[in-house]
């Protein structure tokens, strides 16, 4: 069978009876059953009207991303029905994510184009009221029924009102109680970690809501989203795919000449480059303005440029207009190395895969080097017109994420700050002095209602340094600290640098005489300065404290967790057993001294 990058290859896919053709030719299941499994999904689409193509281009969408589905499509308008009743197909297919799609019509039945104009706001709140009841109902039964999460269109605003152009000045117009609609669903779902509101009206909006419905096919069929523009709104999944998958893209690597400016420092010198309020140097200014609001978000920066350092130092600390400060990048490979070579570099100095970053070059020919020699980066082709850059990054969704937190936020700071760390490191040359003059301050907390949308976040996205690597929602992490049988801790850290945020978790369960390490894990740029010791002989005491004798830990191989296989051997463990799958079991007899590492001020919440 051919692979579907082969198929793609060899044809120009572009509307949606190109991608059922695709699929037609793939053995879905087979994929999905062969596929590693942080790269599976069941996705299930429900949907109050004919969606046909939309099951067929997601899949090869989701294949060509590296990403294998199973896809399950609700029977035709049978959304409600499969989802209050708990032994439908849709529960027995057991989806990691549920997508509901109603439209407009659907919920607004005879209103749609009939809409009393006596009394309607009184009407138009009750109509309101009830759909969000309606709504909030399948979405909790969702949540009883099945681990997925769940993604809901909110609703196209129509084009269309009876009342032409004094629509506006009804005191609550239908299309004002769409408006109103959306802005309530999304309100409801805002602090629910395991439903999201997809902007279904954004998006009938930039392709152009006349072009969203085909009459013909509409009533032909019930076709109320037009086929050609069915690739775009798979297109709109994804993102919450790849985040799910915990395949956002972590670190965005830049190139200095033609990218962040116009022009070649080297060459046109500090004044001569194109970078400002102009119409060759606004482009440029834009651009940096949309990375520094990615930086702000938490995207990690970097620069890969073949240049000299003191020429490009030089625009990042005296010209006017360079958005873009020295401090926030956390990677610097400015030199006249090849550029594979520096990004292998970056990868390593930032401590992620090298599969987390992206990579923004105006030069053609280095594009095509780094995509033969690292296909893994997402480098992308960036177009020869540089008014152009700015609308390319915005339309780049590879960065999004299914939560914002405070850690998030604040990654690319902390990310900088570790450059610093390494730098005084290289100088100060002795571990033990460097240690020491860190000033480093662990803080340990239980799980809380604060800090539990971080440590599920943690298990979800933490590859390397994860003995187990285990993945758990909000709801999981919430059981387990409410349970007597589990003790969960979230560990940040602090040094003389900067604060680098929740960093580190354990979930460990309690048994009477023996405590059992369920997850280990902690981001890689703490390692190195004794916190995950710290946090482990925390463990190990709490466990003394309370009567355990042995402290069992596992681990479990993955493509990615390679610096955490040595873990237990380093600390005193004692290797069971070694299973077929390469698993390993640990044990630690509580007996044994265990003592915190020096230079590590301890604190306990």
């Amino acid at each position: 069978m051919e692979s579907v990058r082969d198929l793609l290859s060899k044809r120009k896919v572009h509307g949606v009876t190109d991608y059922i053709s695709v699929a037609r030719k793939l053995d879905e299941k087979t994929l999905y059953e062969n596929a590693p499994q942080n790269r599976k999904i069941r996705i299930a689409l429900l949907s109050s009207f004919t969606v046909g193509g939309l099951r067929e281009a997601l899949l090869v969408k989701c294949l060509n991303e590296g990403v294998y589905p199973l896809i399950y499509l609700g029977n035709y308008n049978q959304y409600s029905q499969e989802i209050l009743e708990p032994s439908s197909e849709l529960y027995k297919f057991k989806p990691d994510l549920v997508i509901l799609i109603l439209d407009t019509r659907t919920v607004a039945g005879e209103s749609y184009y009939q809409q009393n104009l006596e009394n309607n706001e009184k009407e138009s709140k009750d109509w309101i009221n009830s759909t969000l009841s309606n709504i909030s109902g399948l979405a909790a039964k969702i949540q009883e029924n099945s681990k997925a999460r769940l993604l809901i269109h909110n609703f196209e605003v129509p084009t269309y009102s009876p009342l032409g152009i004094i629509d506006d000045r009804q005191t609550y117009s239908f299309r004002r109680s769409v408006e109103d609609l959306n802005a309530k669903l999304t309100e409801i779902f805002r602090g629910d970690p395991r439903t999201f509101v997809l902007d279904y009206d954004l998006f009938a909006s930039r392709v152009g809501k006349d072009n969203g419905t085909d009459y013909k096919m509409y009533y032909l069929g019930d076709f109320r989203v037009s086929p050609k523009v069915i690739p775009g709104l798979s297109d709109q999944y994804t993102p919450y795919i790849r985040a799910i998958l915990s395949m956002t893209k972590k670190c965005l690597v830049l190139d200095l000449d033609g990218v962040l400016w116009g022009g070649v420092v080297g060459e046109d010198g500090l004044e001569g480059i194109r970078l400002g309020p102009t119409p060759e140097g606004q482009p440029f200014l834009d651009l940096q303005k949309i990375i520094l609001s990615l930086y702000h978000r938490g995207v990690i920066l970097a620069i890969n440029s073949a240049n000299n350092l003191d020429d490009a130092l030089e625009v990042f600390r005296k010209h006017p207009y360079m958005v873009l400060k020295e401090d926030y990048f956390a990677a610097m490979e400015i030199n006249w190395n090849d550029k594979v070579s520096n990004m292998k570099a970056i990868a390593e100095q930032v401590e992620i895969g090298i599969d987390s970053l992206v990579f923004l070059d105006d030069n053609h020919v280095n594009r095509e080097v780094v995509k033969q020699a690292l296909p893994e980066v997402l480098t992308i082709d960036l177009p020869s017109d540089p008014s152009l850059y700015p609308k390319t990054l915005m339309d780049l969704r590879v960065f999004d994420s299914l939560q914002l937190t405070p850690e998030d936020k604040a990654r690319g700071k902390m990310y900088a700050e570790q450059r610093k760390r390494q730098e005084f490191q290289r100088v100060t040359g002795d571990i033990s002095e460097y240690l020491k003059a860190l000033q480093t301050v662990v803080t340990i907390e239980k799980a809380n209602t604060f800090n539990i949308p971080r440590i599920s976040q943690l298990t979800q996205k933490t590859n390397q340094f994860n003995v187990t690597t285990r993945r758990y929602l909000e709801d999981d992490i919430k059981r387990m600290a409410h349970s007597d049988n589990f003790l969960v801790l979230s560990l940040k850290v602090e040094d003389k640098f900067g604060d680098s945020g929740l960093t580190g978790v354990a979930i460990v369960e309690k048994g009477r005489e023996k405590w059992r390490i369920d997850s280990f894990l902690l981001s890689c740029r703490v390692l190195g300065r004794k916190v995950e010791d710290t946090l482990l002989t925390y463990i190990m005491e709490e466990a003394a404290r309370e009567g355990a004798q042995v402290l069992a830990g596992e681990f479990i191989p993955t493509k990615k967790n390679a610096p955490a296989k040595d873990f237990f051997a380093k600390h005193g463990f004692t290797r069971n057993s070694v299973a077929a799958n390469g698993s390993e079991s640990w044990v630690r007899d509580l007996q044994e001294v265990h003592e915190f590492p020096q230079f590590v001020k301890v604190v306990v919440v």
